[in-house]
């Protein structure tokens, strides 16, 4: 009797993850809309301040859609039943990520140099958007790094298989959906001056 009901719940359980962190990603991209929205309408302000975006932000691209490469790559040799280059591929997407905080981190430190600051009589418009949106990215991909070593060690706990890989599957939805934002981010900040 018991059985039957654990299968039951599992099946439930597998039908619904996916809608449910779409219906999740959803409501993200519409908070990103928003701020980006109000980004380019406080572009009429007469105390806007034009600068260039720092370079660490192009390495930061570089390294997160490396990343996303590196995950798809985890999908593909676990769906193949390689668990070697799977773990490879979790790893380096883990490192890619991590590679990714320092670049933002270092952009913001560039900003701070140029004299652009986040809050305060210094600072200006157009950075304090900077600052703000990239900061709720990073909370984000802070999620994400979580979701990356859940799923790494779940991996390495033998969770996952060719027939059963819904986890990893649903980290890399997430990962591949974090990516995309800051693609979109970068593209925004760098046209939209």
């Amino acid at each position: 009797m018991k059985k039957p009901l654990e299968e039951e719940y599992k099946i439930a359980k597998r039908k619904s993850a996916k809608p449910m962190l779409w219906v999740s990603m959803i409501s993200m991209t519409m908070m990103f809309a928003g701020l980006t929205s109000a980004y380019v309408v406080s572009r009429k302000r007469n105390d806007w301040v034009s600068f260039d975006l720092p370079m660490a932000f192009y390495g930061s691209t570089v390294v997160i859609i490396l990343s996303s490469i590196t995950f798809l790559l985890a999908k593909h040799f676990i769906k193949k039943g390689n668990r070697k280059l799977t773990t490879l591929n979790l790893v380096s997407t883990l490192l890619f990520g991590l590679c990714f905080v320092f670049f933002q981190f270092e952009g913001f430190s560039e900003l701070f140099n140029e004299g652009f600051v986040f809050a305060g009589a210094e600072s200006t418009v157009k950075s304090s958007f900077i600052y703000g949106i990239t900061l709720a990215h990073l909370v984000h991909i802070f999620a994400g790094l979580i979701v990356l070593v859940v799923v790494l060690y779940n991996h390495l706990n033998n969770k996952y298989s060719e027939s059963d890989s819904l986890g990893l599957e649903l980290g890399a939805i997430f990962w591949h959906f974090v990516d995309i934002l800051w693609i979109y981010l970068f593209f925004f900040f760098y046209l939209v001056r």
